[in-house]
């Protein structure tokens, strides 16, 4: 028989085997009231964790850190509620599997292993409970401060493309360079504040040592206090006893409390100065800048009197950028819904001229006009009345107009509404729209000197005030929608005191009907294609009338009759059209100003004799122009300024004896020496002796601004250009037709013991000299350090410009000469002696251009290494005599291969 197995058991092993069945049956028996348990527990676990989360919410309100044990006990909250919450889901399945009044089960290996799981679950839910850190949440929420964030952060779009660069420029700036204190400045809605926010939100991005970043609106109306206010409550000194402090405490508690930190001030929208002493600020410096100052402004002034140690223009957006931009507002949903659209909306966004404002503006406008036709109209009414169209009379224009209402006085604001009558993208000269103004009477009665003066302050103000932009020295312009902003000031905001009627550059043929005309003060048809004005019109209030680029053929006599008013009448530039003026001329009694400039006039009417309040006459480049009455310009008494630089260019010396042009001049300078007002002068003339008489006059010498000399008859072989010394204001001299013209001589000595100094054509800027067969160089030039553009023509005696024999003779010269230092152009044509322009290299420091044809033996450039050192000029020639040239090194050819452009 087999054997049997046997296990010797004592009583002890025997209990605790019992113990530990009935201990794991309990899982199963006890499992309906674990999981009742269980949800009550959680009930109570999730309740405290509500309290625990309202005392953080409440601390970190404080500022206070939340303790890590308290972060962590929250975290093992969330993560047992996980697991209890799918116990108690799935607690009514195991309950069903339950048999034998609930003591056996169906699956007893299941049961058991839920049951275990639900019991540990409870066990943990009421550890967490009794661990009791809710009820220590309010002492244990950290009764340390956390550190406050350098910079508030401010609610900003994203950087707009255009901006990046500039934001980088200026984060440089204030992190790396010793700089204090930085302004932007810039027009009206170009997105100065967008930066200055995009740089206050940098600093939470970026690590730096400042302690905190404090922002202040300042806006137009300047209180030093809410400044104060603005930055006490940044650094935890505003409360109610300190708020009634006068500005000199608060001003002591600021530069305490300051005095501790390092801390970056961005002022917004400053107008005028800020004392930050005043105010408590303490003054960075150069030497010092552990802090910093970042300020906005639409004035280039204020930049001045806050001392800004940089500036930094905010421009208009490039057009690529500016598309970008203006693309994303409109969506490319819309600019897909029509393939003519995307085309459309490039027109749109030019209109903008890359202001971010108004491409923002017109393109949010524009985002859901899904059809070509009504960009169309959009177009058409952005060019018509761009006030009329969606958000920029309420939005745009309302924003700019801050600025004119900040200049100083009317006439200030009059001048710069006047500049809204020339077309879009007009480079308007300084010196032309001075004039307008004073025969307008904007300056009252002062003379054209004080009117000058006045009228360059004017225009540096308005540039400062980025209410007109420097395209050039002589020239400025408005920009597109500041144009716009200016025509709705004059049509909706001042439409009875201004009455402006402005359709400049508007692609008209026919001019619009004159009753609209009736009741205008200033009327501007500028640059368009009008042919005919055959109606007469009734302008009882008419003070301005712009005719000129126009296609004039015909002007109806009688035309001017009814405009007693009229003070500025310009017709100029209308080409070969204008070929004589309209009968009827006289009845313009208060005429003040007449510009029929650039056109083919050939003789002035009898009548102009009547014009006896005429005060400005531009008859400059009438160059068919060979007739005018004895007595017009003497009786015109009342002149102050007579342009007649280059008339009669093909016929002034077939002038009749019934002309003062006749005799090359001279009749016309003995009128003139009878004009008591004259103060500017622009003078042609044909003969050397009408000169003499000119250089005879102190009064007409004084008054002389351009000088153009075709010396065809009576030519003298030298001519002393020392006297050109006392023409003060000369800054244009044309020298033409010189047949036996060999030397303008300059006489050093008498320089030297007249004025005591060399450099005596301080004026001049533009030099001509042409068909001068005989002449060697043009040595005198060295005593005009300000010349900006040079040419020389059909000369074809002339060896050097600047002679090394001629300053030889002058020793003590030699060392201190350096000539065309302001030179921007040099246009050399057909010298095919020439040899030098100067013995040695010349920096050239302005260039822009500088032109050679046919001047064959110019073999060396006055070119070396430091020359142009940016290489931003254009030098233009035949390829061969490029290919001719002998450099100083390979290495400087090399380094100006890249300016030349050759002639094709």
């Amino acid at each position: 028989m087999g054997n049997i197995f046997q296990i010797p058991c004592d009583g002890a092993f025997f209990n605790r085997c019992l113990d530990c069945f009935l201990g794991e049956a309990a899982y199963i028996s006890n499992l309906q009231d674990n999981l009742d348990a269980l949800d009550t527990e959680l009930g109570k676990l999730i309740a405290a964790k509500n309290d625990v989360m309202t005392e953080v919410g409440n601390a970190e309100r404080r500022q206070m850190r939340t303790l890590e044990r308290v972060q962590e006990w929250v975290s093992t909250v969330d993560s047992v509620k996980t697991g209890a919450d799918e116990l108690i889901t799935n607690g009514s399945q195991e309950i069903d599997k339950l048999c034998v009044g609930g003591y056996c089960s169906k699956n007893c290996w299941s049961s058991y292993k839920f049951g275990k799981q639900v019991a540990k679950k409870l066990r943990d839910v009421k550890t967490l409970i009794a661990e009791g850190v809710f009820e220590a949440v309010a002492t244990e929420v950290v009764p340390e401060r956390a550190p406050e964030p350098v910079a508030d952060k401010r609610p900003i779009e994203p950087t707009i493309l255009g901006l990046q660069s500039q934001l980088e420029q200026v984060w440089r700036c204030l992190v790396e360079e010793s700089v204090g204190i930085i302004g932007l400045y810039g027009m009206g809605g170009v997105g100065k504040t967008t930066l200055l926010t995009h740089i206050n939100n940098k600093f939470l991005e970026s690590p730096t040592n400042f302690d905190c970043v404090i922002w202040v609106v300042v806006s137009k109306d300047l209180r030093l206090e809410k400044i104060q206010e603005d930055i006490g409550k940044k650094i935890g000194l505003f409360d109610g006893s300190w708020k009634n402090k006068s500005v000199e405490e608060k001003a002591v508690d600021i530069l305490r409390r300051l005095g501790e930190k390092r801390f970056v001030l961005l002022l917004d929208d400053i107008w005028e100065r800020v004392d930050l002493t005043e105010v408590g600020v303490p003054l960075p410096s150069p030497q010092n800048t552990t802090s910093k100052v970042v300020f906005t402004t639409r004035f280039i002034d204020v930049c001045g009197s806050m001392e800004s140690h940089r500036k930094f223009k905010v421009a208009c957006l490039s057009e690529e950028d500016a598309w970008e931009l203006f693309r994303e507002k409109v969506g490319q949903e819309t600019l897909e819904s029509d393939h003519e659209i995307v085309e459309l909306a490039q027109t749109v966004a030019k209109e903008c001229d890359g202001l971010p404002l108004a491409l923002i503006t017109i393109g949010r406008a524009m985002a859901y006009r899904k059809k070509a036709e009504q960009w169309r109209r959009a177009i058409e009414a952005l060019r018509r009345s761009a006030s009329e169209f969606s958000g920029l009379g309420k939005e745009v224009y309302p924003l700019l107009k801050f600025s004119y209402d900040s200049l100083q006085n009317d006439t200030v604001r009059s001048c710069f509404l006047y500049c809204c009558l020339y077309p879009e993208d007009y480079g308007i000269l300084k010196w032309d729209l001075i004039d307008c103004w004073f025969g307008e009477g904007f300056f009252g009665e002062s003379d054209r000197s004080g009117a000058e003066n006045q009228g360059y302050d004017i225009l540096d103000t308005l540039v400062r005030a980025c209410l007109l932009e420097e395209v050039e020295d002589d020239k400025v312009k408005m920009h597109d929608v500041i144009r716009d902003m200016a025509i709705w000031i004059t049509c909706e905001i001042e439409k009875e005191k201004r009455n402006f009627l402005v359709r400049a550059g508007a692609g008209l043929k026919e001019a619009p009907d004159v009753k609209r005309w009736e009741n205008v003060r200033r009327l501007s048809l500028m640059q368009n294609q009008i042919e005919t004005l055959s109606e007469v019109p009734t302008c009882p209030h008419l003070l301005t009338l712009f005719l000129n680029f126009n296609k004039v053929e015909m002007i109806a006599d009688g035309f001017f009759q009814f405009m007693p008013s009229l003070k500025v009448l310009k017709m100029s530039d209308c080409g070969n059209l204008i070929l004589e003026l309209p009968f009827g001329m006289s009845k313009l009694g208060s005429l003040e100003l007449l510009d029929i400039s650039h056109t083919h006039i050939k003789e002035l009417p009898e009548e102009l004799k009547l014009l006896v309040n005429l005060k400005c006459l531009n008859l400059r480049w009438t160059v068919w122009l060979n007739k005018i009455p004895r007595q017009l310009i003497s009786n015109s008494s009342r002149l102050r300024v007579l342009r007649m630089f280059a008339i009669g260019w093909f016929n002034f010396h077939e002038a009749s004896e019934e002309s003062v042009l006749f005799g090359g001049g001279e009749v016309l300078v003995q009128e003139l020496l009878g004009l008591k007002y004259l103060e500017v002068l622009e003078l042609t003339l044909g003969s050397y002796q009408a000169l003499q008489i000119l250089l005879s006059s102190n009064k007409l010498k004084s008054c002389i601004r351009s000088l153009q000399l075709r010396l065809v008859r009576d030519t003298p072989s030298i001519i002393d250009a020392t006297a050109f010394a006392d023409l003060n204001h000369l800054n244009e001299l044309y020298i033409f037709k010189g047949i036996e013209l060999e030397e303008l001589k300059i006489d050093y000595t008498e320089i030297v013991r007249k004025r005591r100094e060399p450099f005596v054509f301080r004026s001049l800027h533009r030099v001509i000299i042409g068909e001068c067969h005989k002449l060697k160089d043009v040595t005198f030039l060295v005593f005009a350090p300000n010349l900006k553009s040079l040419r020389l023509f059909d000369c074809g005696a002339m060896e050097e410009i600047i002679s090394v024999g001629k300053i030889a003779e002058t020793p003590e010269m030699m060392g201190h000469i350096s000539p065309f230092e302001n030179l921007q152009s040099l246009d050399l044509d057909d010298l095919p002696h020439l040899k030098s322009i100067f013995w040695k290299p010349l920096p050239f420091t302005h260039l822009k251009k500088m032109a050679v044809l046919m001047c064959d033996q110019l073999r060396k450039p006055p070119l070396d290494s430091n020359s142009a050192k940016e290489r931003k000029f254009v030098i233009r020639g035949y390829t061969g005599w490029w290919n001719r040239l002998q450099w100083e090194a390979e290495a400087t050819q090399i380094a100006f291969r890249s300016c030349f452009q050759p002639y094709s």
